[in-house]
């Protein structure tokens, strides 16, 4: 196991895809030690990149926290197949995790993918009881570009309005992983036909949205990551203190952008406690209660 993991996150602090994938194959297969109930190729809404899957906690019963998990990949790439190391281990936490497909660039721009997002969080509150969860005690959560649609649901609530969502109201907490909340000025061609003009790009900065009426929030980022820079942890993290909202941050030393997620996986959890620490907050959040 020792080797396996120092193989694993040789790959995963690559910069290619191909360094991502061979690992993330090996994860997944390893995560079915976790002893969930997973249910794959549901349907959010109709056509493509609208699947879902769904990880639950074996046992009898219900009411239990649900995670919306969105996946990163620049807003350009990314298949829910890819996570099921992510949602196995919440779902070893005993927290329903569903993991949601969105359409991406080149298919769609901003905010195309944030419209797709709401509609599974829709669909994860109407469904969520089917398999043990409660659908009051709702949490979003994201990695990378992920971690920012998460977080724009979160602090803009026009986007889950539309779905009959009251953000403040219906979702318990947001949890971003080395998420981009203020990362203007765009300098990538690719960005810039993403974001759209100089207008669209500012509406699409969550920290633009933060009033402090937001759910909690917990933040937390690689010290190692060159990929987006942990400075968008600590601004959002600021804003929202400054406008009095609640919110934790963590900085794991030996992560970065790609190890911070991949340390839920049972290999690569000596890196950083990072499932500790986001399923301590759902749970938190979800039962009321506010960080000590």
């Amino acid at each position: 196991m020792r080797e396996f993991a120092f193989v694993a996150l040789t790959l995963l602090a690559g910069g290619t895809a191909t360094a991502w994938v061979a690992p993330v194959a090996a994860l997944n297969t390893l995560s079915r030690l976790e002893g969930v109930v997973v249910t794959t190729d549901l349907a959010y809404a109709d056509g493509p990149r609208h699947g879902v899957d769904v990880y639950a906690p074996r046992g009898s019963g219900g009411g239990r926290p649900v995670v919306v998990f969105f996946y990163g990949g620049g807003w350009e790439e990314g298949e829910r197949a890819d996570y099921r190391f992510v949602g196995a281990a919440l779902a070893s936490r005993g927290i329903v995790a569903l993991i949601p497909d969105y359409r991406v660039y080149p298919q769609v721009r901003f905010p195309d993918f944030l419209r797709d997002a709401a509609r599974a969080v829709r669909w994860a509150r109407e469904h969520a009881a089917r398999f043990g969860g409660d659908p009051t005690r709702l949490v979003l959560a994201g990695h990378s570009a992920g971690a920012h649609i998460a977080a724009m649901l979160a602090f803009d609530p026009k986007w889950l309005a539309g779905e009959r969502i009251d953000a403040r109201r219906d979702i318990a907490g947001v949890a971003g992983l080395a998420g981009p909340y203020d990362f203007l000025p765009l300098r990538s061609p690719t960005l810039k036909d993403i974001f759209g003009t100089e207008a669209q790009q500012a509406l699409s900065q969550p920290i633009n949205f933060v009033t402090g009426r937001e759910p909690p929030a917990f933040l937390a980022t690689g010290a190692r990551d060159t990929a987006v820079d942990p400075g968008n942890t600590g601004r959002m993290a600021a804003r929202i203190r400054a406008q009095g909202g609640e919110v934790t941050t963590r900085i794991y030393e030996r992560a970065d952008h790609r190890t911070v997620l991949g340390a839920f996986a049972r290999p690569l959890r000596f890196i950083a406690p990072a499932l500790d620490d986001v399923a301590a907050f759902v749970h938190r959040v979800t039962a009321g209660e506010r960080a000590a």
